[in-house]
């Protein structure tokens, strides 16, 4: 395996650092203030800013309008990512993966427009009763025989999407006699039936939003569906996927940008005579994140590599889980040491530190909890060979 960044690699990832530098970090402090309530133009300076850098749509490939990024070079930019707090990537113009299997139409419809930051889609899996386990879904779709419309309903938790999100991606059940066939719709937000139950603030401020939806006998024709019936539980897998390469990745450019920040500081913080750096107390946590944040790189850039290289999927699933589940347990520990580090100021949200420790916590829970993902590393080690998973 050989992880040497390619002089394109290298450059895409100092353009990224560049554009984290000076479009999303100097508004962290704005957008903290404003408790996340900014105004659309807000958010639509950085989408064009991300437009003009090139880097929006980086998963797709460039015939259906995106970057055409490989796996490891999603990995380096959203590396870079991670290095702002309040989740401003999300003004990113992109798309979830599933997009990628929208028929001509639908690409138009949806597709086409998120690449262009004119609209961004949710993707609504997780109902009240059922977060881990898909098997308790609630939510169905009943195909009306007389018109050939399909009814959804349910609830769904946690739909989350910035602030021109205007659409979802509806993981439900197609009762078809005694069977259910787990299948994607996409759904207007303002398709008749559909309405916000409630919009809770969380303890992160991101550019997301986590509103709670209900569907009430919404009607969609058969071309809402994305992708075919029954296929639901694979697409949503990819994207599963796909998705803890990235939290790794930005659990990564976290922990980066936190020692960064407790190095300057504890190196130029003078107490009893002394910088506070030279207190075993300060500097050997700091070596011990150091260790965790080489370590979360190494796994996640791994997991890019097998991915790009056309490993076996089953191995590239494993080893997303192993990437996301330290990583992102990794990040927290890095920020509650570096909360230690600046002491009073490290509890003041006007610090990246104090962000960064509210923040880096929903990456131990969301696309899968940290114990969902041991659950699929377990698995993982007795199918797959123990040698394969950690080899």
């Amino acid at each position: 395996m050989d992880l040497t960044l390619t002089a394109d690699q290298l450059a895409l990832q100092a353009r990224a650092a560049a554009f984290v530098r000076d479009e999303l970090q100097p508004r962290e402090a704005e957008f903290e203030r404003a408790g996340g309530q900014v105004p659309r133009a807000w958010g639509d300076a950085i989408r064009r800013a991300a437009i003009a850098a090139g880097l929006h749509g980086g998963s797709f490939p460039t015939a259906l309008g995106g970057q055409g990024w490989t796996v490891m070079e999603q990995v380096l930019v959203h590396e870079q990512f991670g290095r702002s707090t309040g989740g401003l990537w999300s003004f990113v113009p992109g798309a979830y993966n599933a997009l990628i299997h929208c028929t001509p139409e639908q690409r138009a419809r949806y597709l086409d427009p998120c690449l262009r930051g004119e609209r961004s889609g949710s993707y609504a899996i997780t109902e009240d009763g059922a977060g881990s386990d898909a098997r308790a879904l609630r939510a169905t779709a009943v195909r009306d025989a007389a018109t050939g419309e399909y009814v959804l309903s349910g609830e769904k938790w946690f739909v989350t999407g910035p602030d021109d999100t205007d659409f979802m991606i509806f993981h439900c059940l197609v009762v078809d006699g005694d069977r259910r066939l787990p299948t994607l719709f996409l759904v207007d937000y303002d398709t008749p039936g559909v309405s916000i139950a409630h919009d809770p603030d969380y303890m992160h401020t991101f550019a997301d939003r986590h509103p709670q939806f209900v569907l009430d006998g919404v009607r969609v024709t058969a071309d809402a569906i994305l992708g075919a019936v029954g296929e639901a539980d694979e697409l949503t897998n990819e994207w599963f996927v796909e998705e803890r390469i990235h939290i790794g990745a930005r659990c990564s450019g976290a922990m980066e940008r936190l020692l960064n920040l407790a190095v300057e500081w504890a190196t130029e913080r003078v107490q009893f005579g002394e910088r506070i750096y030279d207190f075993q107390g300060v500097a050997f946590p700091l070596a011990d994140s150091a260790a965790d944040a080489s370590a979360a790189r190494l796994l996640t850039r791994e997991a890019a590599w097998l991915a790009d290289s056309g490993a076996d999927p089953k191995v590239v699933h494993a080893k997303a889980s192993l990437a996301k589940l330290f990583a992102s347990e990794a990040a927290f520990r890095c920020a509650d040491r570096v909360v230690q580090v600046f002491g009073g100021r490290g509890y003041m949200r006007e610090f990246a530190a104090e962000r960064f420790f509210r923040e880096l916590r929903v990456d131990r829970i969301w696309e899968g909890t940290s114990e969902i993902q041991r659950v699929i590393i377990a698995r993982a080690l007795e199918r797959r060979g123990v040698s394969r998973v950690v080899g």
